[in-house]
């Protein structure tokens, strides 16, 4: 497996959307629409590529001095546990420096994920939901 990291290049929609639903993030995949938004509006985007095959991405959002949301971690299934996941957080982590923290919300199912790549949970983040 030869698989190559790319910050210069933001996949299609429909390639973003195939690899959310494969890897089981649940994102409004059934509206290309907003999908396409939410990534035009993101200002760090790093990808992760077997040949032509997205097999991965870690979607930003950040200052670059302060803070960086880290929006969208997500690998295709048949992908996991070769650290791409962890890949990227470390890319992302490397690209916005020192100064700036990197955070995020956690699906249920990756919270045990997340301490095993550095990150440490808190308890003093507050949520508005949104309206789907």
């Amino acid at each position: 497996m030869n698989i190559h990291y790319k910050l210069d290049i933001t996949p299609t929609a429909e390639q973003i959307i195939a690899l959310y639903e494969n890897s089981g993030l649940p994102r409004p995949t059934n509206d290309k629409e907003r999908i396409e938004k939410m990534f035009q509006n993101s200002n760090l985007i790093i990808t992760a590529w077997d040949d032509e095959v997205l097999v991965g991405v870690s979607r930003n959002i950040t200052d670059w001095v302060w803070s960086c949301y880290l929006a969208d971690l997500a690998v295709r299934h048949d992908y996991k546990k070769f650290g791409i996941g962890k890949k990227l957080i470390e890319l992302t982590k490397e690209k916005v420096g020192e100064q700036c923290m990197v955070l995020l919300l956690s699906v249920p199912t990756a919270m045990g994920y997340y301490p095993k790549v550095g990150f440490t949970k808190q308890d003093s983040s507050f949520i508005i939901n949104r309206k789907e």
